[in-house]
């Protein structure tokens, strides 16, 4: 399992002496009202608004990001999407609980948060209490193709949501890039991970839309396998697991972002003499 590693070299980048985790999959145990379609990337509750826990299907690497897009909303609930880490095994868990908070926080050994702009943010030892209030942003945001959360870079260009392909695409999706929409809009994209630090211990963070929302919580134990949880409540109805690429982009990425970067918006990538295949590609991803 990909959880446990060595300190030494815990930033260096993916390559051969480190090779990429493994695509991200939830894990078969899910809450009562969760349904998995059969790729695993996509979570949906189906009635109500609790029961709608779910976890990694492997524990997550160091510097690795369970990234998902939220798909679907429903109307009528009050609350949103949670999401954290938890040390316990979702296989062993007698039954899911109903609710990540408090139900499985209580279980211990899990560190869940409910999504906002402004969530808790815990300040290092010795430094003021403004550190957590918020979140450094880079000036470059717009413009610097990785994120960089303590020793992990990580390509920012999945991070960012998109609106769907429309008439008014090109400034939604500029929107999104600026991270001014709410954290759990349709289509925004949020991710947790942990990055080990010297003495043994983790740093969970939070990143929304690209951002980094700062360390959530610290202390996390680095030695044993971490599980992602995203908790599908209320609100949030269905989201989908967005895959990264951590090492050189690959050939297909490389072409997506000439092109997109040639046009417009995305629907003038309709008129390009180009097959359909990397057309979608282009607009959808």
């Amino acid at each position: 399992m990909a959880a446990v590693s060595d300190p030494v070299g815990l930033g260096a980048p993916w390559g051969p002496a480190r090779p990429e985790p493994p695509p991200t999959r939830f894990h078969p145990v899910h809450g009562a009202n969760i349904r998995v379609d059969l790729s695993g990337t996509r979570a949906t509750r189906v009635e109500s608004f609790a029961h709608g826990v779910c976890f990694s299907r492997e524990p997550l690497a160091p510097g690795q990001v369970f990234l998902v897009e939220i798909e679907e909303k429903e109307l009528g609930w009050c609350g949103h999407l949670r999401l954290g880490l938890t040390a316990l095994d979702p296989a062993s868990l007698a039954a899911v609980p109903e609710f990540s908070l408090p139900d499985l926080v209580s279980l211990g050994h899990t560190w869940v948060f409910a999504i906002t702009r402004h969530h808790n943010r815990v300040p290092r030892e010795g430094r003021p209490e403004a550190e957590a209030l918020a979140p450094s942003r880079p000036p470059a945001l717009l413009v610097e193709p990785y994120l960089c959360i303590e020793q992990f870079r990580i390509p920012r260009d999945r991070l960012v949501g998109r609106s769907r392909p429309g008439l008014y695409s090109h400034l939604l999706d500029q929107l999104y890039e600026l991270n001014v929409l709410p954290p759990t809009a349709r289509r925004s994209r949020l991710g947790v991970l942990f990055c080990p630090r010297p003495d043994g211990t983790a740093d969970m963070h939070i990143v929304i839309n690209g951002e980094d929302m700062g360390p959530s919580a610290r202390g996390l134990p680095a030695a044993q396998p971490l599980y992602a949880v995203v908790d599908v409540f209320a609100s949030t109805k269905s989201v989908r697991l967005v895959q990264l690429e951590y090492g050189l982009p690959s050939l297909q990425t490389l072409c997506r972002l000439v092109i997109q970067r040639s046009v417009v918006h995305r629907l003038a990538i309709d008129g390009l003499h180009l097959p359909k295949g990397l057309k979608d590609f282009c607009k959808y991803e």
